[in-house]
């Protein structure tokens, strides 16, 4: 295990195996050890994996962290200086959700670190039109909707109450400014995308829907979409098997 300090941000990542680099990303609060299996898979393979925890997130700090508007944008700086330390771009950039939009966003402002990409659970772009969205974000904590119990009990017990009440309620607030803003991450970027993009979404997402993705994709040069049926956004969790065996046959065509 190692850290890399990037501005105000202590970034934990973890390095397996050797071959063609892949960095992992997972997504807002979550942790590499999420993806324990699929590093595996990967390692198997042949690759060299590098998984880190996104700033604020699992074991990279500062936590809590104060969310704002372009920490997408400082997100994917810090990983492309991670990069760089590491003398291993370009490199294979997958993540989940937020860590799917940072991979988009580095493969968009600098092409040099990406090899291909790879996401699930991301959409370059966010909608909330009704705000139900950021409204069961925002009150998680204190009083989560009942698809929202299982997780509200893995911030708790992850970071503490009260830590928990910071991080997701200021996301909310980037999350608010970004989306009064227009909601766009990495599409109006999307076209300076040089590599091969893989982009996977659950049926179900309320997060990126497929129908978002279809905008994202139709302003990439090179791109694959791949719809899981019955799956929701976390398609690393209903369908894990096939994920690691999708992303192998990518990583290995590319």
């Amino acid at each position: 295990m190692s850290w890399f300090e990037h501005g105000t941000s202590r970034i934990f990542y973890e390095e397996h195996g050797s071959g063609d680099p892949v960095l992992l990303l997972p997504g807002f609060s979550g942790s590499i050890e999420e993806f324990a299996g699929l590093r595996d898979a990967l390692v198997a393979a042949g690759f060299r994996v590098i998984a880190a925890d996104l700033p604020g997130s699992g074991r990279s700090g500062p936590q809590p962290r104060g969310y704002t508007a372009t920490y997408y944008e400082e997100d994917a700086g810090a990983f492309v200086a991670l990069l760089w330390h590491l003398a291993t771009a370009p490199a294979h950039l997958m993540g989940f959700s937020d860590g799917g939009e940072v991979s988009l966003l580095m493969a968009a402002l600098t092409p040099g670190a990406a090899r291909s990409v790879v996401t699930w659970g991301a959409a370059g772009t966010l909608s909330d039109p009704d705000g139900q969205l950021r409204e069961a974000m925002y009150n998680v904590v204190d009083n989560p909707i009942p698809p929202l119990q299982d997780y509200r009990d893995y911030l708790v017990t992850t970071y503490g109450e009260a830590n928990a009440r910071t991080m997701t309620r200021s996301l909310v607030g980037a999350l608010g400014e970004i989306i009064e803003h227009g909601g766009d991450i990495s599409l109006s970027k999307a076209g300076d995308i040089t590599c091969p993009v893989l982009l996977i979404a659950g049926e179900h997402d309320f997060f990126a829907p497929p129908a978002l993705l279809s905008q994202l994709a139709g302003r990439i040069h090179a791109v694959k979409v791949l719809v899981v049926e019955g799956a929701g956004h976390d398609v690393h969790n209903a369908q894990p098997a096939w994920l690691a065996q999708t992303i192998r046959d990518w990583l290995q065509r590319h």
